[in-house]
């Protein structure tokens, strides 16, 4: 918190308390540099994460659709949970630190398949094949011969998409 006499971002709290309506709290801070004293608030930040779908729709963010989709695409695959976890994680984090507060589901649906990607090749094509919503099997077998020209080890990709 910057003190708003001298502008010195260090300060210690003196007291804290809930406002009345409990939508708030009132903390009474003191400046290390000054010691002049003076009253914060701290509000709950109510305003949700947006994620814009492909029609242009807005939707509030929500881990648990990302899980999920994630769930779907590495079921009896040897994705543990922690790994999901950590997609979901680097997702919510993706979403929270947009500037205006919503990002593009395109974007949210690449980071999750380059994260597949490197997980497991199965799972990746299975939500590929969901998010890119492939129309005929052309579309399906074009992203298929990418993945496997984009490996280093083409035999060992192909044994990971039997």
């Amino acid at each position: 918190m910057k003190c708003p006499f001298c502008g010195f971002t260090q300060d210690k709290v003196i007291d804290s308390r809930e406002s009345k309506e409990a939508d708030s709290i009132r903390r009474r801070r003191e400046c290390e540099r000054c010691n002049k004293r003076f009253t914060t608030y701290e509000r709950l930040d109510e305003i949700p994460y947006m994620v814009v779908k492909k029609d242009g729709r807005r939707e509030k963010f929500d881990r648990q659709k990302v899980l999920q989709g994630l769930l779907h695409s590495c079921q009896k695959r040897t994705v543990s949970v922690v790994q999901m976890q950590q997609i979901v994680d680097a997702v919510e984090t993706f979403v929270v630190d947009s500037a205006e507060r919503e990002r593009p589901t395109t974007a949210i649906g690449e980071l999750i398949m380059a994260r597949l990607k490197d997980i497991d090749t199965v799972a990746y094509i299975r939500f590929a094949s969901v998010y890119r919503d492939f129309k005929d099997v052309n579309e399906f077998k074009e992203e298929l011969e990418g993945l496997l020209r984009g490996s280093k080890d083409p035999l060992r990709a192909r044994r990971n998409l039997r």
